[in-house]
């Protein structure tokens, strides 16, 4: 891949050529990086502010054949796949290029054999199991439309999500493996279809050997199709703008929204932000933690990764199943050198002893990743010294669904770090700072709503069945330019650091809080585990703070009103008095969705005594938390 960024002056001559020409900046990428079938008449055709965006218009390609069908060539018996199960004492699993291939050509057949045709939505509910990576990319080969939904939700989640894009298939398991628990999906599965009129077909896939009720002539085990499949397809044609894939991502009212993300603009994307974010070089082993069903996993596990060639982990288990070294140990063994997880993950990880980290040989490591929030100072210097042991470049990444791709993160070897910040835009991408009166924000060492002036490949093109709520939610607040819905921080040198979504900007007196600043400090006090905080409404200052904490020590004997005047001490020390908690309540636990983000919304509706409706909660890992919080609200 010619695309690599080498050193700062090499990133500062690139983005200025992005940034004056962007045109023909991606034009040349595509260009020479890409099999096309036929090539663009136009490189981007735009108008934001009716949220209609079109890249490389009339090209022709298929990604998959890009991901695998170019490497068998050279790459042919090269690992693409490193499949690493729950259990360590089952064996991993390699899957070559080849391999992957010739699997791809197999399912694409199975559902052609079924009547899926291009255009058809198939939905996947699988664990992290190959044969999720290989539906996506069958799916990809044949010109279906493929949706992934997150194996872990419930019934009402999954069939609000198959009815919405229409799915005429779902593929499935008879379980999962998750640490020492096993999930029956297939059960799951089975309650959501009653009330899904599009499924003619449930496909399932053996995993974990239970018994399941097969629905005759509707469920197939999936094994016995693939065996008689033929390991030839030929590969679907298509147009750059059609539809790849549909993601769900929870909005903060009414039900979640479908994000669609097109062919070419996704595939040139991923492809580029992967090579460069993670400075990928041939024969490296690259794993990223998150679930596949999340876009950090379709973007970061399956797509980014083989469309440069490279071999990716996909790891079926959790960090502290069977101990709490789980992440160290595969690293150890697979010899990983890019690792890429989420803030959640490294401070559960922190508060465990420093001895199941030591215990393993991090060597292999060269570069470490964030992901899916704001990491705070804390988690990131214990995640630099214990992990990356001062020598790997923490890339503190930002981006959403909707964008497909890493937005803004340091570029390794390249961009200086600087802790809690995301650093600098990646070439093509042009963010702007706005004030609430839709005025740009210039200059450094200012913050405000964080927005996009100009349209990027990757970004999503509408949500499925609902342009007009794509338009309001993204391009509308600030006409013109893409709202991220975050708020950010520029600093003296032009660097970003997220301060949370901008609906977690409080004013408190008329002074301007992001709430990330105020959680790290927070954090900083050693019987804290983590902290979340939310406005709510106050007769003299307008809004006051409402701090929800979780302790290290859930039998935490101290005295608690010592331990709120402690807090607010930390706070007033590193940020300023203004931004002291009026309410501090200790929690077990805080609402969060699977990927790991905290639902705040939920939290400021509990911290106004508002517990009328808490919108879709389909998403929460925890869903009971949310009483536990509302019954001891302060």
């Amino acid at each position: 891949m010619n695309y690599t960024i080498s050193d700062l002056p090499d990133y500062f001559k690139q983005y200025k050529k992005s940034i004056k020409n962007p045109k023909k900046f991606w034009d040349k990428i595509a260009d020479e990086n890409f099999i096309w079938y036929q090539r663009w008449t136009k490189v981007v055709d735009f108008d934001m502010e009716e949220a209609n965006i079109k890249w490389f218009k009339n090209a022709k390609l298929n990604i998959t054949k890009n991901c695998l069908d170019r490497h068998l060539a050279e790459r042919a018996e090269k690992t693409a796949i490193i499949w690493e199960p729950n259990n360590p004492d089952e064996n991993a699993r390699h899957i070559s290029y080849r391999e992957l291939y010739e699997e791809t050509n197999k399912m694409a057949n199975v559902l052609a054999e079924l009547g899926v045709s291009k255009g058809d939505r198939v939905c996947i509910y699988l664990p992290m199991i190959p044969e999720l990576a290989i539906s996506m990319l069958a799916c990809a080969k044949m010109g279906a439309v493929h949706s992934v939904i997150f194996a872990g939700f419930s019934a009402t989640a999954v069939e609000s999500r198959v009815n919405d894009c229409g799915a005429k298939i779902i593929i499935t398991s008879d379980g999962s493996f998750r640490g020492n628990k096993s999930v029956d999906l297939k059960g799951i599965i089975d309650e959501a279809v009653e009330k899904c009129p599009t499924v003619k077909n449930v496909l399932v896939v053996k995993r974990t050997g239970s018994e399941v009720v097969m629905k005759p002539e509707r469920d197939l085990w999936l094994s016995d199709l693939t065996e008689k499949a033929s390991a030839n397809f030929i590969t679907k044609i298509m147009d750059a703008e059609d539809p790849l894939f549909i993601l769900y991502t929870s909005g903060s009212t009414g039900k979640p929204k479908g994000m669609l993300h097109t062919c070419a603009g996704y595939m040139v994307y991923t492809a580029y932000t992967f090579k460069n974010v993670f400075n990928y070089k041939e024969n490296d082993i690259y794993w990223c933690t998150a679930d596949i069903g999340w876009i950090t996993g379709h973007s970061y596990i399956l797509y980014g990764p083989l469309l440069n060639g490279a071999t990716t982990v996909i790891f079926e288990g959790i960090p502290t199943y069977p101990e709490p070294d789980r992440f160290w140990e595969v690293i150890e063994k697979h010899k990983v050198t890019q690792f890429y997880t989420a803030p959640t993950a490294i401070r559960s990880l922190a508060k465990e002893s420093h001895e199941w980290v030591e215990k393993h040989d991090l060597s292999s490591l060269r570069v470490i990743g964030s992901v899916g929030e704001p990491i705070n100072d804390e988690a990131w210097h214990w995640y630099n010294d214990n992990v990356g042991h001062k020598k790997c470049p923490i890339v503190d990444t930002w981006w959403q669904t909707e964008t497909g791709g890493i937005m803004i993160s340091p570029i390794p070897f390249v961009t200086p770090t600087k802790p809690t910040y995301a650093t600098l835009p990646l070439p093509g991408i042009q963010p702007v700072l706005m004030d609430e009166n839709r005025i740009e924000i210039m200059g450094n060492q200012v913050d405000g709503n964080l927005c996009i002036r100009f349209p990027w490949p990757g970004i999503a093109r509408t949500i499925w069945g609902d342009h007009q709520r794509y338009k309001e939610t993204y391009f509308t607040t600030f006409p013109g330019k893409y709202f991220t819905g975050d708020g950010a921080l520029r600093d003296e040198v032009g660097y970003y650091r997220i301060t949370g979504r901008v609906d977690d900007i409080i004013i408190v007196s008329g002074h301007n809080l992001g709430t990330a600043p105020i959680e790290d400090s927070i954090n900083l006090h050693p019987a804290v585990a983590e902290s979340a905080i939310v406005g709510y409404p106050h007769d003299i200052k307008g809004n006051a703070l409402y701090g929800f904490v979780i302790l290290k020590e859930t039998g935490e004997e101290r005295n608690k009103e010592n331990l709120r005047k402690e807090i607010n001490q930390l706070i007033t020390e590193t940020i300023g008095p203004i931004a002291k908690l009026d309410k501090i309540q200790f929690v077990s636990g805080l609402p969060k969705t699977r990927s790991g983000k905290i639902m705040r919304r939920i939290l400021r509706k509990i911290a106004e005594g508002d517990f009328s409706n808490f919108g879709d909660t389909s998403t929460l890992l925890n869903p009971e938390i949310v009483d536990e919080i509302k019954d001891e609200r302060l």
